[in-house]
């Protein structure tokens, strides 16, 4: 094999490889090394050979990746690093590429300041060699040293020897991978989501040229590019596009302190919540981490400071709290350091102490300069937090009117709630129902046990544009508050949860809908954490009920309804045929035509004897039918409500549920045809 690496520290060849253990558990496990075998899964191979390209980007190797979906399902991961190392392995006698491409735990990326990265994502090295393992096929490419290297391997298994194929001056690897259709639920990958995910990676590593380009239909090549100079002021701009900024200069420190670099972008909105994205190596932690700790600190601090220095606070004035320096707030933290130590497997937050005195003492010494040098910008941002801090104390005045009268009049649940037997909240459900004629059903039709019923009175106030003050005097979002028993803002205790599930239950009409996104926003801005956990969950009503004869079936949507009434058709024209045949008669050849279903509210249509019936909103059925169809273990449908993207989450309630009305109106012109509307 041609070609020998440079030797020493930070030198990157065949010595700096290291094997921990072997592959064979990948494929028998597949979850344990991607999450799942759908669709996040299946995107996560994208990203583990991605990871690859971008540690070669940070540790200043690589300024250029390209993405490429392919036809037949496949994936084209190339960079223009240092390549693969290819030469032989002294201890294992192979080729430092098969090493990584077949081992777990195989790669450059575990010895400190001696291996070939100081800084990397993908810390466990396992994951090319996982997406090697569940693949179909895959072939790797290696420039290095003047020579062009290959080797393909079938679901993880070397077809043959490394072997050289040509000469170049370039440097660089690409991976081609198609994914293994025994392994995976799916094998088509979303355009969206590569697009967000890169998009945000480039704001994380800036100087990166990165493209993404879609292949997958013949004759057709869209190209799309990412490249962010600003870094994490770029993807904090990117944040508050659709929002109204205080400070319009947004804040940023890029500074490199002891063995980490700190980036931090902070600007403010008129925002009522905090939106903070943390990120250690490219990774993000939505758990935070010591890095939060330490920008935390140090943001409120500094604010104090300022304040009173500058006489915003008088002396008799209480210092403003985190929540006050919180509110309206965009801030991404990006730390890159070496080795970094997470609570937990999935790198959900991040545990290494001394970060925290790295990115305390990065912030406050350039924010504290920041403000000093902006005294308008500071300004604007001193309004914000004095004006939450007021706001704040008249909202504790609120909750604690709320909870105080609870107590005091014996009443620790409102009047209108009907509550489940158990005390077990594991097992206990809330749903909370619109209406109080779908309540009285619901109340009837519930299994009383575990099942607690809340009927709400009308929509509730959109929580998107009140201040929490406001918001504690609507009544039903009062009984809500009640009935958790968590409490609110800096008082919740997730442990206090009444309810391990909490059920949205609409009419399945325009109106049902706008009371559902109402109830998502509040538990989305105020209950973030039972989302989080999975607690949340959406009942899914069906739209029909058909009968023929004594054979009931519902149908959750129009094209089900349609296949319900054919299948229906068939069973009467195969009791038509068995009792012909019993009674010697021919039936004649003919169908009945279907007729256009009316879809007025709740009217009954009658077609080919077939009843259908049009549900105009959960009321209109009778305590049996809601627990069969919705209610029940056993036959309902929920689906549970989670936030995969939280960055794209916050914009979608910001755009739907703000104040601002252009967002609005084009978010409706772009997806208007997807809308299936029932009014």
């Amino acid at each position: 094999m041609k070609g020998a690496a440079k030797k020493g520290k930070g030198a990157y060849g065949a010595e700096q490889i290291s094997v921990l253990e072997g592959l064979e558990p990948v494929r028998k496990r597949p979850g344990m090394y991607i999450g799942s075998t759908g669709p996040e899964g299946l995107h996560h191979l994208v990203w583990e050979v991605a990871d690859n390209s971008f540690d070669e980007a940070m540790a200043g190797h690589a300024n250029i990746i390209t993405v490429s979906l392919l036809p037949d399902n496949r994936v084209s991961v190339s960079d223009n690093g240092r390549g693969i190392p290819v030469e032989m392995h002294k201890q294992y006698k192979t080729s430092a590429l098969e090493l990584v491409m077949t081992k777990l735990h195989a790669g450059g990326k575990f010895g400190g300041e001696e291996s070939g990265y100081k800084v990397s994502g993908g810390l466990h090295g396992v994951g090319v060699s996982v997406v090697n393992a569940l693949s179909e096929e895959l072939e790797v490419i290696v420039k290095r040293d003047g020579g062009v290297y290959t080797q393909t391997y079938n679901r993880g298994k070397p077809a043959g020897k490394v072997k050289q194929i040509g000469k170049t001056k370039e440097t660089g690897t690409t991976v081609i991978f198609k994914p293994d259709r025994e392994i995976f639920q799916t094998t088509e990958f979303d355009l969206k989501t590569i697009q967000d995910h890169f998009r945000q990676q480039c704001y994380l590593t800036k100087g990166i040229y990165l493209v993404v380009t879609d292949e997958r239909e013949k004759g057709r090549r869209d190209v799309y590019g990412f490249f962010f100079e600003g870094g994490v002021a770029s993807y904090v701009k990117y944040l508050n596009h659709a929002k109204q900024a205080k400070n319009e200069m947004v804040f940023y420190v890029d500074k490199t302190i002891e063995k980490a670099q700190v980036e931090i972008g902070l600007q403010y909105t008129d925002d009522f919540q905090e939106n903070l994205h943390a990120f250690t190596n490219g990774i993000e932690n939505p758990e935070g981490g010591t890095h939060v700790q330490g920008f935390r600190s140090a943001l409120t601090r500094v604010l104090n400071n300022y304040a009173r220095g500058k006489s915003y606070l008088k002396e008799k004035d209480a210092n403003l709290s985190g929540d006050d320096v919180r509110e309206g707030l965009t801030a991404v933290i990006s730390v890159k350091i070496p080795e970094p130590q997470f609570e937990g497997q999935t790198k959900a937050k991040l545990g290494t102490q001394e970060v925290r005195g790295y990115v305390e003492t990065v912030m406050a010494d350039a924010f504290a300069a920041f403000l000093e040098e902006h005294p308008k910008n500071a300004e604007a941002i001193l309004e914000k937090c004095i004006l939450a801090q007021r706001a704040r104390a008249a909202a504790k005045a609120a909750r604690d009117t709320v909870i105080r009268k609870g107590a005091l009049e014996g009443l620790t649940l409102p009047g209108k709630l009907a509550d489940c037997s158990s005390k077990d909240a594991a097992n206990s459900e809330l749903f909370i129902v619109e209406g109080d004629s779908a309540g009285g059903s619901a109340k009837q039709g519930r299994n009383r046990d575990f099942q607690a019923i809340l009927p709400l009175r009308g929509k509730i106030l959109n929580v998107e544009r009140a201040r929490m003050d406001k918001m504690l005097t609507n009544n039903e979002i009062k009984s809500i508050l009640i009935a958790l028993g968590t409490n609110i803002g800096e008082m919740f205790e997730i442990g206090k949860l009444r309810y391990g599930r909490i059920i949205i239950m609409t009419d399945a009409d325009v109106d049902g809908a706008h009371i559902r996104t109402l109830l998502l926003t509040l538990f989305y801005r105020h209950f973030p954490e039972l989302v989080r956990q999975g607690h949340l969950y959406i009942a899914q009503p069906p739209l029909f009920r058909l009968q023929k004869g004594k054979e009931i079936r519902y149908a959750f949507s129009n094209n089900e309804r349609d296949a319900y009434i054919q299948d229906l058709q068939k069973l009467k024209e195969e009791k038509k045929k068995k009792t012909a045949a019993e009674e010697g008669e021919i039936p004649a050849e003919t169908e009945e035509a279907l007729e256009t279903i009316s879809e007025e509210m709740g009217e009954v249509t009658k077609i080919a004897g077939i009843n259908i019936q049009r549900y105009k909103g959960l009321g209109e059925m009778n305590a049996d039918q809601l627990w069969e169809t919705t209610m029940d273990p056993k036959t309902r449908i929920l689906k549970q409500v989670t936030v995969e993207d939280a960055a794209k989450a916050d914009e979608t309630f910001d755009i739907l549920m703000g104040a601002d009305v252009a967002p609005r109106k084009r978010f409706i012109q772009t997806h208007a045809k997807q809308a299936d509307l029932d009014v």
